[in-house]
């Protein structure tokens, strides 16, 4: 029976397709709106997250705030960390290993050209080996720095794609001009999909420091607290110590102390919040959508009185009439969600494409199969409550009026 329903309701349908498309129109536009925009904000948010170089949740991240300039995280702020602080902070019973890093803006030449971009300080001995584990940073050719090197530097992956404008791809073995300063390239890191550690040079500290005349400046400080349990504890006493050491009251903080998890809560909270903005929008023209439903619906018992009328005198039922009718609203939802579907996951997979080119990000597209079955079913549902009113109407006329 349902069966015969769906064929009839498709018959219809078909037999009016202007109407029936520009019915849908409403429906299409704002399913196809909710589905791309939810598609493209997952996309935005996993090329984002994939740009945070520290992954590891027992790691803290502290960096100096207030008035900055622009550049790297940390460098410009009216009062910066020094080393004297990480050395605070490493004495701190909770804390493991403090690693301080320093980001550094400079020029680098190649193939006789010059590029501006960032430096990353790479400390020694153990604390060397912490901030590769931390980073996640492995060579895809040659090798990582170790203690004994010297004029050498390590390049992001990038340079091996000619991604970062010097014209000609960089390998282990040339040589660069960094601060009209020249370094053996002898490794190149794996690509991370992150445009900061895939463009950046990984340098020795004590090379970066005096390249760029550096004493004390710290730009930001990696720490590792003892035990998982403790990153509570270990942040608030991080906290109360820079306030001490900064001489700042609590809530006039000129500092930061954060966990990855905390950062990349706070922008999952944004991209939730701009998600929700955007659905209320959309949902205005599904709202539009379904007032075209109920008007078609309308015009359709009218135009049909006739057809019913025949119906009803061969013996079918109110409930027949009403769920012929029903089905059909249903329909014209369904159809216009699957077009705003198919249209929405389109938009999203290559605008996730077109968002990770242009944050240099290798972030695969989602395609979200919940989302597009409830938008399916939301589509029907929607459809199917714009005809109630409609059915209802048409399954109440009588033979005889119908038939007059």
């Amino acid at each position: 029976m349902l069966r015969d329903y769906l064929k009839l309701a498709v018959n219809n349908l078909t037999h009016r397709k202007l109407r029936a498309w520009l019915t849908m129109l409403g429906i299409f536009i704002g399913i196809a709106a909710v589905v791309s925009l939810i598609g493209l904000g997952d996309g935005l948010r996993i090329a984002i997250t994939s740009q945070f170089g520290i992954s590891t949740t027992e790691v803290l991240t502290v960096q100096a705030g207030g008035l900055s300039a622009a550049g790297p995280p940390g460098s410009g702020v009216v009062n910066q960390l020094t080393e004297e602080d990480v050395k605070a902070i490493e004495r701190l019973s909770v804390v493991e290993k403090a690693i301080p890093r320093i980001l550094q803006s400079g020029k680098l030449e190649f193939n006789d050209k010059v590029v501006f971009g960032f430096t990353m300080s790479i400390p020694d001995g153990e604390k060397r080996d912490f901030t590769y584990e931390v980073l996640e940073i492995e060579p895809e050719e040659g090798r990582l720095l170790k203690d004994t090197d010297s004029g050498k530097v390590v390049l992001g992956n990038n340079f091996i794609t000619d991604g970062v404008g010097l014209g000609k791809e960089v390998h282990v073995g040339n040589s660069v001009l960094i601060q009209d300063e020249k370094f053996e390239v002898i490794g190149i890191t794996e690509k991370k999909g992150s445009i900061i550690f895939d463009n950046i040079v990984h340098i020795q500290e004590d090379e970066l420091k005096e390249l760029f005349d550096i004493e004390e400046r710290v730009d930001v400080i990696a720490v590792q607290i003892k035990d998982v349990q403790l990153m509570d504890k270990g942040k608030e006493d991080i906290e109360k110590l820079l306030r001490k050491r900064r001489d700042v009251k609590e809530g006039e903080e000129d500092f930061s102390v954060q966990t990855p998890a905390s950062v990349l809560q706070q922008l999952s909270d944004v991209l939730v919040g701009v998600s929700i903005f955007i659905a209320i929008i959309a949902s205005i023209s599904i709202i539009v959508g379904a007032i075209g439903i109920t008007n078609t619906m309308f015009t359709s018992v009218t135009e049909r009185k006739k057809q019913i009328g025949i119906m009803k005198s061969i013996g079918a039922k109110n409930r027949d009439i009403f769920l012929l009718f029903l089905f059909e609203s249903g329909m014209l939802g369904m159809f216009g969600a699957f077009v705003g579907t198919l249209v929405g996951t389109l938009i999203s997979f290559f605008g996730t494409l077109g968002i990770n080119s242009w944050v240099n990000a290798s972030a695969s597209p989602q395609i979200n199969l919940v989302l597009i079955f409830s938008a399916l079913f939301g589509g029907f549902l929607i459809g199917s409550v714009s005809g109630v009113i409609p059915a209802l109407r048409a399954a109440k006329l009588t033979p005889v009026n119908a038939m007059r």
